[in-house]
């Protein structure tokens, strides 16, 4: 149930497949759903927090970005006593397409409006100083998170050049293992994948020459996704715990933003503090 209080309406004005066309259309959309935002925020200004949101009385929030812009944006909003819904806006949108499958932007507004969309909370990983709601790499691969910055700025030069130098970083390591569970190989990953789901963490791992040979494909990468390739399944857990096997830092990728963390890591899975609508017969 959503209640009565105002509508604010997030959007990534930076993202690649923001326009301004598309954003009226979605005010409009939400006006004729019954939710006109009292406000319209460009991410880049500042987003409010769940204290901010609780003290101005909203009941909705909605989010149109990519997985970065909304990761960012609802993980400031744990603790906010209204609901939030996530709209596709950037180049993969792993969250929204898991929520609503290939629905766009608008057509979810209109489910809106019907009553077609319920309250519910989701999984998601923590680690120290991260939040993940829908994936999380750990390793030299992560690296291609630098690619995907430029795709977003369709810089081909530095999309070609980027991609080269995670691909030779991917190939040469420092690779990272798998130590909780015990599982994989034994001279570790270009790339751990993490996702949340309702059963634990799945995790899957990329070795370095598979993930070095896509990103060697140059061009290519800019209409191909890593996540195709070859990998390890490496099961489901509560936890997992990770380390480079030469110490260093471990590059991270986490819902598409590039980080860093120690040279040993753990994560659990957790429960998001914050209400998101989906669709009520999709449970």
């Amino acid at each position: 149930m959503i209640g009565t209080g105002d509508t604010w309406l997030i959007y990534n004005g930076a993202s690649g497949s923001h326009d301004e066309a598309r954003l009226e259309a979605l005010v409009e959309g939400l006006a004729a759903a019954g939710r006109p935002p009292a406000r319209v925020i460009d991410c880049k200004d500042d987003t409010p927090d769940a204290t901010a949101a609780n003290a101005a009385g909203l009941s909705l929030i909605v989010i149109h970005g990519g997985d970065g812009t909304l990761s960012r944006t609802i993980g400031k909003l744990e603790g906010f006593g209204g609901a939030v819904l996530p709209l596709p806006g950037g180049t993969f949108n792993l969250l929204a397409r898991e929520i609503f499958g290939e629905r766009d932007p608008l057509e979810i507004v209109d489910l809106l409006g019907s009553g077609g969309l319920t309250t519910r909370r989701r999984t998601c990983i923590r680690g120290e100083g991260v939040l993940a709601l829908s994936e999380l790499l750990a390793g030299p691969g992560a690296k291609w998170a630098d690619v995907r910055e430029e795709m977003r700025e369709a810089n081909l030069t530095e999309v070609i050049a980027k991609g080269w130098d995670a691909a030779a970083t991917s190939t040469v390591g420092p690779m990272v293992a798998l130590a909780e569970p015990p599982s994989g190989r034994e001279d570790g990953y270009a790339g751990l994948r993490l996702c949340p789901t309702a059963q634990g963490i799945e995790i899957e791992g990329y070795a370095a020459e598979g993930l070095g040979d896509y990103l060697q494909q140059g061009i290519a990468i800019l209409k191909r996704d890593f996540r195709e390739g070859p990998h390890d399944a490496l099961g489901l857990a509560p936890r997992v715990s990770c380390r480079s096997l030469d110490g260093a830092p471990v590059p991270l990728m986490v819902d598409g933003e590039r980080s860093e963390g120690g040279s040993q890591l753990i994560f659990s899975l957790d429960t998001l503090d914050c209400d998101l609508l989906g669709p009520a017969d999709e449970r």
